[in-house]
């Protein structure tokens, strides 16, 4: 099984539609299983077209060129979880080529007001894989030491929701640097998560942020942010980081990853 996560910066890139069109091609040539997508977002002055999706949104016109390259359909969903520099609906994504079993939306922020830009919402899909129910999540969190919406409350809520017995992966944005000892990593790994990339038969060095971002404006360390990782030990194949101008152009401020996985 191979998965993708990626923080895509939607519409805050130069040359952004060229860059959906190269995501979809990389999405196509290496036929991922499931992708989730964090800061995937739409104007909120655009015209509705099925649902709460509107004309713009960026997983939208990434299906569009998906299915214009001819590959496998892969099924979507999205949800907003707060109002982004004032004129974006800001969310989170999952397209998967499985069955979709169930999906679900859920605040694991203590806001659950969408004009906050500090709330946060997780978007989730239960999938039949060879007949064997897994889940995953696509996850942007928040901060370590923030005082409004600590990161800690927002795993409890998480992990309290993703409780069952089945096979679940949380992929995403967890914006705690994995190098950082005695913060949310080492928080997320008492919790009995399993992360991918250590878990790796063959891994690169791991790096998906360079320098200073948005919500990392003082940055300059290299970080790992983006994560995949498991409520089970399981087996990995490899772990890569992805669109970071080695493998891959780049198309975002943060890189992506990718995993394989043996199921």
């Amino acid at each position: 099984m191979k998965v993708l996560t990626l923080n895509c910066h939607s519409w805050q890139e130069d040359e952004q539609l060229a860059k959906i069109h190269y995501l979809a091609k990389t999405i196509q040539e290496n036929d991922y299983d499931v992708i989730a997508l964090q800061e995937v977002s739409q104007s909120i002055a655009a015209q509705n077209v099925s649902g709460n999706i509107k004309e713009d949104n960026f997983v939208r016109l990434l299906q569009a060129e998906l299915e214009k390259l001819g590959a496998v359909k892969y099924d979507v969903v999205w949800d907003f979880a707060h109002i982004g520099y004032d004129v974006y609906e800001e969310g989170l994504a999952i397209l998967t080529k499985h069955s979709i079993k169930k999906s679900d939306s859920f605040f694991i922020s203590d806001s659950t007001d969408t004009t906050y830009w500090k709330t946060r919402k997780i978007v989730g899909v239960t999938v039949s894989y060879y007949n064997q129910p897994v889940t995953f999540y696509s996850c942007h969190l928040g901060w370590w030491n923030d005082e409004e919406e600590p990161f800690q409350n927002q795993v409890d809520c998480l992990l309290h929701r993703a409780e069952n017995n089945e096979l679940a992966f949380l992929m995403g944005d967890f914006n705690n640097n994995a190098r950082l000892q005695n913060e949310g990593y080492d928080y997320l790994m008492q919790k009995g998560l399993y992360d991918t990339y250590q878990l790796a038969e063959r891994k690169d060095e791991g790096t998906t942020v360079q320098g200073k971002i948005a919500g990392w404006d003082e940055n300059k360390q290299n970080l790992r942010i983006d994560l995949i990782l498991s409520n089970q030990p399981v087996q990995v194949t490899s772990s890569k980081v992805i669109f970071n101008g080695i493998n891959r152009e780049v198309i975002s401020d943060h890189f992506g990853v990718e995993v394989q996985i043996n199921m």
